[in-house]
């Protein structure tokens, strides 16, 4: 039963819609609304209306908005969804009642495009028996085309359906079934681009206009695409690469025929190679860095390869060589200057597992405190200033191999806790960068200094000393081995020979004393030099000792009875090594490096005397004198 209010309600022209906004309910509506929306007097009540204006809730809420602040409002621009699915755009004029309990909203709806739908029913309604037969004829098309390909279809490992101009399948082959997962009739006579292309591969809506299938039917043209995706009926995405073709009928296009093949396979696949080229050229960059690094390492420092020696202290190094390369233990080498740390720990790398992967060395003497950071972690393009690329640090190039920090007490004691962490946990970051790298790299490093006295006097941490010292070796200084002097003369006599071309030069039994007279403070390193430079002045085979005082061979240092030297103590070599390196500052005018230069002049790379003026303290410019 209907009442009286209802009643006339149902006798007006237009359609009257009355909501309660404040509960989100539906009032009252007319018949005219039923007719308008598709809905039953029950459906529409059980509807809120925020459902029912779902499609532009937002400006349902600021309309409403404006009727309760203004009284009444207008808009054209509001869609509601019908029984039928269809969506429908709205005129809407809409005035506030005040109620008991509530204030109501008392809408007039009119359907903004009634009189454009009423002509195009008109239309359909006079073409339809002309829609009809010329659908028969695409239809009769379609069915040829399946009758007479029936059996390419079938055995085709390629999807193929038809679409009318309408977008309408007419026709799926069973590889199209079992790529989409659709039956054949579930999907003839439905829109194949909103059943099966809908959206792009990230879920956003794509256009049926921008459809490149539904374009064929506007020019006619062959269109093939490698780059999209179909939904599958479990809503599954697949990878798709289709080309849609035109039919013609009488001159007029009458739909197209679509041949796709999932290409997930051929994905996943350039994905692999993708990953395995961005690797092999990873390793590629790192083998090219490896290389320079061993190349450089090479022509400027390697001038023997083996440990030369037969005397006790000798074999003693050895056997703890042999004892530890097997294992991945720090190794802390100490010793003076020249003693051949860096070949002892050229030996324990050779002797180890690691041998196959670099040995890469870093004198921290050289490394300036600001780039202390990126010399051994590496940095991001960009990270600092003349960053103008990325690079790999230390201790990535050295990964799964070996880093040998020489000269390890030179690290500033500000910078020894960053050493420290990696050590620890044997993971980094570049400079610059937030990504934590993972190393596998064993640690072998050596001193001249007496690092337990460098920690009590706090300028080494002991934490980071105890991290290194799991394994000491002392490299024993030359005068302390004096039986090993004429092995190791002979040996760098050869390879001296080689050298400047000299095979015919010899050592005689009173150069041997005399070599093993010498107290050698600067130990194998200045037997090498002394060598080198008797085989550049010999003449006629015979040798010229210079034993580092600028003295002819006959005013050579006098020999104790014991034939070893006096016996400097680490102060007197220091004060010594000090008055050398001033006295070379002072004849090169504090010019240290390049031709002409204090290290040209002592015969040591001009990094490492950088780094000796800076540990003693050496103010080079006074040296300088200025002309006019």
């Amino acid at each position: 039963m209907h009442t009286p209010t209802e009643s006339v309600l149902d006798h007006l022209s237009e359609a009257l819609l009355v909501i309660d906004p404040g509960h989100d309910r539906i009032v009252r509506a007319n018949a005219q609304t039923h007719d308008l929306l598709g809905y039953s007097r029950e459906e529409l009540s059980d509807l809120r209306p925020s459902r029912l204006f779902m499609p532009d809730l937002a400006e349902m809420i600021a309309f409403t908005q404006a009727v309760l602040h203004r009284g009444h409002s207008w808009t054209n621009e509001l869609h509601v969804r019908t029984r039928n699915d269809e969506l429908v755009r709205l005129e809407i004029s809409a005035s506030l009642m005040q109620a008991t309990d509530t204030e109501l909203l008392i809408c007039i709806l009119r359907d903004h495009d009634r009189q454009e739908r009423l002509r195009r029913v008109n239309e359909a309604n006079s073409l339809h028996r002309e829609g009809l037969e010329r659908w028969k004829s695409i239809e009769l098309v379609f069915s040829e085309f399946e009758r007479q390909n029936q059996l390419i279809l079938n055995a085709a490992g390629e999807g193929i359906y038809g679409v009318d101009t309408e977008g309408r399948t007419t026709f799926a082959n069973p590889a199209a079934e079992r790529m989409l997962g659709w039956k054949a009739e579930d999907m003839i006579g439905r829109n194949i681009h909103t059943l099966i292309h809908h959206s792009h591969a990230d879920g956003c809506c794509y256009p049926a206009h921008e459809c490149h299938i539904f374009a064929a039917f506007r020019d006619g043209k062959v269109r093939h695409v490698d780059n999209e995706v179909f939904w599958r009926k479990d809503g599954k995405a697949i990878p798709v690469e289709y080309t849609s073709t035109p039919i013609m009928e009488e001159g007029r296009i009458v739909g197209a025929v679509v041949i796709f093949r999932d290409i997930s396979e051929r994905r996943q696949a350039e994905e692999r190679l993708r990953a395995a080229l961005d690797q092999v050229q990873q390793l590629k960059r790192k083998l090219e860095l490896e290389n320079a690094y061993l190349q450089e390492e090479y022509l400027a420092e390697h001038n023997y390869k083996e440990i030369v020696g037969r005397s006790p202290a000798i074999h003693k190094v050895i056997r703890q060589i042999e004892l530890v390369a097997p294992t991945d233990a720090a190794v802390l080498i100490t010793g003076e200057s020249g003693t051949g740390k860096e070949l002892v720990a050229r030996a324990i790398h050779d002797s180890s597992d690691r041998h196959d992967r670099p040995m890469i060395r870093v004198n921290c003497a050289s490394i300036p405190r600001e780039l202390f950071e990126s010399e051994f972690f590496g940095h991001i393009k960009g990270a600092f200033t003349g960053a103008m690329n990325d690079r790999a640090g230390r201790f990535e190039l050295a990964d799964g191999g070996t880093l040998f920090l020489d000269e390890v007490g030179e690290i500033p004691l500000e910078l020894q806790g960053k050493l420290l962490r990696v050590l620890q946990e044997q993971q980094f970051e570049r400079v610059g960068e937030s990504v934590t790298r993972r190393v596998d790299v064993r640690i072998i490093a050596a001193t001249n200094r007496d690092l337990q006295r460098e920690v009590a006097e706090k300028r080494f941490r002991e934490d980071l000393y105890f991290r290194l010292n799991v394994f000491p070796i002392e490299s024993i200084a030359l005068r302390q081995r004096a039986e090993d002097i004429p092995l190791l003369a002979a040996h760098f006599l050869r390879l001296a020979a080689q050298k400047f071309g000299k095979p015919e030069v010899q050592l005689t039994h009173g150069d041997i004393e005399r070599l093993q007279a010498y107290h050698w403070p600067g130990n194998i390193r200045e037997l090498v030099n002394v060598i080198e430079r008797a085989v550049i002045l010999a003449r006629e085979g015979r040798l010229h000792l210079d034993i580092n005082t600028g003295e002819t061979a006959t005013q050579a240092a006098p020999a104790r009875p014991n034939g070893v030297g006096r016996v400097r103590t680490r102060d007197e070599l220091r004060q010594q090594e000090l008055e050398n390196i001033i006295a070379a500052l002072r004849h090169c005018n504090g010019k240290v490096f390049g031709r002409g230069g204090a290290a040209e002049l002592l015969e040591i790379k001009p990094t490492t005397l950088a780094s000796r003026i800076k540990s003693l303290g050496i103010n080079r410019h006074r040296f300088v004198v200025r002309q006019g």
